[in-house]
């Protein structure tokens, strides 16, 4: 875990750990960032690690993490099926150490230390634990592993030389689900919902999930990427997805079970308690949800305007009064006279090219 260092992406907290590989004998590092002990982060972690080498080593040890194993029936743990495979496509074999003897993997588990003191002197130099991007915080990060492993030269070619050379193609870093667009426009993936566009209702897509998002696919085209959500039984709602097909069906909003995530802002929520003061039922749902509406199809943020301009006035925020507000200037065209053209003036570039001749 790399929490207590509190860096910050573009000025928010960036809650995170490293997926941290070291080589015992010399004690060569390398890590990658990653979000959760996925499978997804194990892969693309181990995976970097040995193609910045070049090299396989025979071992590939880990603690008993469920990215990588399971619960036997014997008490034991068992290796994952797919954690299993990429250890077989690697060329490496895999072993752990015993359940509660973190001991074991002591030369790991004292450089996840002495990384993280490395790290904080690099941060008081730089002046600054903000970063603009997670990318651009790995890149750095890597720049420091780099620096200390060029203090292991000599014990990592001892290393090196009794290592098989890399021969294999590197494996994607995403696994893939086919899962169903469910009649409330939504899919779950990894005990997890998320919403998709309404158009997918009913229709089978593939997710990709990486460590951080997930990315969803229909027919082989890419609609869109978001953010994944880690842990279980947690919701991700964009109304975009849903409004045009939640307008038609207005009844359906006062039951529907992510109704929260259908205010996108607190003023819109407002707006909604207020047409509600001044109507009831349906009729209030159906004017929100067209309020809605226009959001996804203009601005967000225009339309948040309109609601605190509507607001301070104490009018009900319908959406006539809203699209009113936010719809565009009309660019009156000016009137201009009609060119005449002179076609004698072509007959005088005739004369003139007579007599230059």
């Amino acid at each position: 875990w790399m929490n207590e260092l509190a860096i910050t992406i573009a000025g928010k907290e960036f809650l995170h750990m490293l997926c941290h590989p070291v080589l015992p004998y010399s004690n060569w590092e390398w890590g990658t960032v990653c979000l959760s002990e996925s499978l997804a982060a194990l892969r693309r972690g181990v995976q970097d690690a040995v193609f910045q080498l070049g090299r396989v080593p025979q071992f590939h040890q880990t603690d008993n993490s469920t990215a990588a194993t399971h619960d036997l029936a014997t008490g034991k743990r068992g290796f994952n099926q797919e954690y299993a495979a990429m250890m077989r496509h690697l060329g490496m074999t895999a072993r752990t150490i015993e359940i509660g003897e973190s001991h074991q993997n002591g030369d790991v588990e004292s450089l996840n230390g002495a990384f993280k003191r490395r790290v904080k002197q690099h941060l008081l130099l730089r002046g600054s634990r903000d970063f603009e991007s997670v990318s651009g915080y790995e890149t750095w990060l890597q720049e420091i592993f780099k620096k200390a492993n060029r203090l292991r030269t000599r014990r990592l070619t001892e290393e090196l030389a009794v290592m098989r050379s890399l021969d294999v193609k590197r494996l994607p870093e995403h696994t893939c689900e086919k899962v169903l667009v469910t009649s409330w426009s939504t899919i779950r993936v990894k005990h997890n919902t998320y919403s998709v566009p309404s158009r997918l209702i009913g229709e089978t897509v593939e997710a990709r999930i990486y460590d951080d998002r997930l990315e969803l696919f229909y027919a082989g085209a890419h609609q869109f990427t978001v953010e994944r959500l880690l842990g279980r039984n947690g919701h991700r709602i964009n109304y975009r997805h849903i409004i045009w097909w939640l307008v038609q069906k207005p009844g359906a909003f006062a039951r529907y079970k992510y109704r929260e995530d259908l205010f996108p802002t607190l003023v819109f929520r407002k707006a909604y308690d207020a047409l509600s003061r001044a109507g009831a039922g349906v009729k209030t749902d159906l004017e929100y949800l067209r309020i809605l509406h226009l959001a996804a199809s203009t601005m967000e943020s225009e339309e948040e305007t309109a609601l605190v301009l509507l607001a301070e006035t104490d009018a009900v925020p319908t959406a006539e009064r809203v699209k009113a507000l936010v719809a565009p200037s009309v660019t009156e065209v000016p009137e201009m006279p009609v060119f005449e053209v002179d076609l004698a003036s072509y007959d005088a570039l005739l004369i003139f090219e007579e007599v230059s001749a």
